[in-house]
């Protein structure tokens, strides 16, 4: 698309905010388990922007860490108010003197479509300057959209600086602008810091390229969240709540999902979960999860970038960065740590750990067990209280344990061990040598009963 293939987006990401009280960038803050700014990413993605141009300034690292080569870095090493970032970009853009879509990077909740629209109005007004505006009849801090008696456009005024009257008006700039790089250029050239806020106001280039003889366009957004920025935690917390509710409804209704209360629960943008599944009050499900069909999960877990096999149930326990196979059990209480793989039709009970282990099908390991750095064959059973012991108190070791072998309540397997297909582990056993096919490993001490042991101690309680 030819509006698109000739428009360069700015992000500005450079301040600080102080109200945020963080040493991390504000774009950089998350909601609906994605970074701010990533989410004007996926959205300038989306409409097949091919130049990003994104003004770094307080912790600038972040930012390029997260983002890499796919955009291009404007330094802002003086923090000199949105006009300055907007000319620090344009500098480095250098002769450039086509369109610019200027964005901040704390606004995730823009959407492509209004992207588009927004610079299609702004080729056919012919426009210098476009702006997007909302009308927002509650209390906000925004810049007011001033106009003239014929209804025209003439000023933006930081509600800093507004008047009673102005303070009124409910036509608010929401933070997203189309410009012609060169009237940007040039009105950028004559703006002062004659504010209250001692700093160069992106907002005041609309009134200099009106002074210029130049035409400013308006564009009012259709939903009045994608204004919605966070310069505190508490608008963060609010964003957050919006979005979290957007991925409900996406999953009830697109997705064929139950949730029993759309309220109680947390699913990250970037979630996927099959038909059929039931989701459950306090759940926190984050990430790149996967969750398959006609699942349960819940109440009380939390998932982390793992995937859920069909036909599982999950309750009140952890799993990150994990897998299950179909037809699992898992919970309550469980915690299944990165790198573990469930194989399908296995029960993992309750106050059971799993870390960095393969788990083959159909396995019992209904409770009160720890399966560390182990490879455990199909058809295992490990028995109440049972631990691989992976840690020698300098590195780590595997644990392998055949298909069909039985491993009795209390065992110890002390790594790096083999108990091979078949064996059988008795209880209270400490297994420190491997155990051959079809054998039956004994590593206890003979018990002995000492009589009267009690009485000649005058250890007796009646």
């Amino acid at each position: 698309m030819a509006l698109i293939d000739d428009t360069v987006a700015i992000i500005l990401a450079a301040g600080k905010n102080k109200r945020m009280k963080t040493n991390l960038p504000k774009a950089m803050h998350k909601v609906g388990g994605v970074p701010m700014i990533g989410l004007i990413r996926d959205a300038l993605d989306q409409i097949g922007v091919k130049r990003r141009v994104v003004t770094v300034g307080f912790g600038a690292e972040y930012i390029t860490g997260y983002f890499g080569d796919w955009a291009e870095y404007a330094y802002q090493h003086d923090q000199k108010g949105t006009g300055h970032a907007l000319l620090t970009a344009l500098d480095y853009l250098g002769d450039y003197s086509g369109r610019v879509l200027v964005l901040y990077g704390d606004m995730p909740l823009i959407r492509p479509d209004t992207l588009t629209a927004l610079i299609g109005q702004h080729m056919e007004s012919g426009a210098q300057g476009t702006l997007a505006y909302a009308d927002l009849r509650v209390q906000n801090e925004y810049g007011r959209i001033i106009r003239n008696a014929g209804g025209d456009f003439t000023k933006i005024v930081e509600m800093k600086d507004a008047s009673e009257e102005e303070a009124l008006i409910t036509e608010v700039n929401i933070g997203l602008y189309c410009f012609d790089a060169a009237a940007a250029r040039s009105a950028l050239g004559r703006l002062t810091t004659d504010n209250a806020q001692g700093e160069m106001y992106l907002t005041d280039v609309f009134a200099e390229i009106l002074a210029e003889g130049g035409r400013v366009g308006l564009y009012q957004v259709a939903d009045d969240r994608e204004c919605l920025g966070a310069n505190d935690r508490a608008e963060l917390a609010e964003l957050n709540r919006a979005l979290y509710r957007d991925k409900c409804a996406e999953l009830m209704l697109e997705s064929g999902v139950t949730i029993i209360d759309p309220d109680a629960v947390y699913i990250d943008r970037n979630v996927v979960v099959g038909m059929d599944t039931v989701i459950y009050p306090g759940c926190v499900i984050e990430g790149r999860t996967v969750i398959g069909e006609n699942c349960e999960i819940g109440p009380n877990t939390r998932i982390r970038d793992s995937h859920i096999g069909d036909r599982t149930k999950v309750e009140y326990s952890v799993v990150q960065e994990a897998s299950t196979g179909d037809d699992v059990s898992v919970g309550p209480f469980a915690n299944l740590r990165p790198g573990t793989s469930i194989g399908g039709k296995s029960r993992i009970g309750d106050f059971v750990e799993i870390k960095n282990s393969v788990v083959g099908e159909d396995v019992r390991i209904s409770h009160l067990a720890y399966i560390g750095d182990a490879d455990v064959g199909s058809n295992v059973n490990i028995g109440c209280g049972a631990i691989t012991c992976n840690y020698d108190g300098k590195q780590k070791h595997r644990t392998v344990i055949g298909a069909n072998a039985f491993i009795g309540s209390n065992a110890n397997l002390v790594a790096p061990v083999t108990v091979n297909e078949n064996a059988y582990v008795a209880s209270g056993s400490t297994v420190t040598f491997d155990v051959p096919d079809n054998a039956l490993a004994i590593a206890r001490e003979r018990q002995v009963n000492i009589e009267n042991w009690v009485l000649r101690k005058g250890l007796g309680r009646g």
